[in-house]
């Protein structure tokens, strides 16, 4: 897991953004503009609890959306900027989020025209509180592996406050998510009626990975992932128009 703010060497059609925070300094986030034809919409997606913008996934994730035509951001929330392991407390993680929302507004021309925000786990977590204002106007929100529950505790639910998210919302979920598989979800699902869409990634965990003899393999599996992402975005999107 890397807990590195950005000092890595930048990918093409990358940059970066310093984002101000109303109790640090600031937090790095990246911007991954749009390499096809760009659909005029942006997605913010937030890193997990344990391994920040720059792991793996959230690079090669971004960059396969951004190949998609959708301008994607990353960010560090303030506890992985200062290479803290524990994650701060849910009101700075918000703050931090709503903080990114209003300078990706800024910077990101196709952010005035749709946004949607997102995360892995924890990340997804945060922002759907975060959608809960109606006032940020939101476009929609991706969430990759919800965590519904800890592990072993199912009786723990996060799901109380998402009758409250004004925006529709696209759950990916792995079938051996042990932090609430398809199945503990679904009521969920169906109780926000219209809003809220399941996508089921067969095999896979938490983090939506799948068996290294799984058929098809992992790269196939995620960028399936993202086709479903790219064109739930363009139909909500082509919905708001009406």
């Amino acid at each position: 897991m890397s807990h590195d703010s950005g000092t890595h060497e930048l990918m093409p059609n990358t940059r970066e953004l310093s984002v101000p925070m109303p109790a640090a300094s600031s937090v790095t986030a990246r911007v991954y503009e749009a390499v096809a034809a760009s659909r005029d919409a942006t997605l913010i997606l937030a890193h997990g609890a344990g391994a920040g913008q720059d792991s793996p996934f959230m690079v090669a994730f971004a960059g396969a959306l951004a190949a998609l035509g959708i301008d994607t951001v990353t960010f560090n929330f303030g506890y992985m900027e200062q290479r803290r392991r524990v994650p701060d407390r849910r009101p700075l993680l918000e703050a931090c989020y709503r903080s990114v929302v209003e300078q990706v507004r800024k910077d990101v021309p196709a952010a005035r025209r749709a946004l949607f925000i997102g995360g892995k786990s924890m990340g997804g977590r945060i922002a759907t509180h975060v959608a809960t204002d109606a006032e940020l106007a939101l476009d929609g929100v991706v969430l990759l592996g919800y965590p519904l529950h800890p592990p072993g505790r199912p009786e723990e639910r996060r799901d109380a406050h998402l009758a409250a998210v004004v925006a529709p919302m696209l759950f990916v979920q792995g079938s051996r998510d042990a932090f609430g598989t398809p199945a503990e979800l679904a009521p969920v699902v169906s109780s926000l009626g219209d809003r809220a869409t399941l996508h089921v990634v067969h095999g896979g965990d938490h983090s939506l990975k799948v068996g290294k003899a799984a058929t098809p393999g992992q790269a196939t599996v995620l960028a399936g992932v993202q086709q479903v992402i790219s064109h739930w975005m363009a139909t909500v999107g082509a919905d708001l128009e009406r």
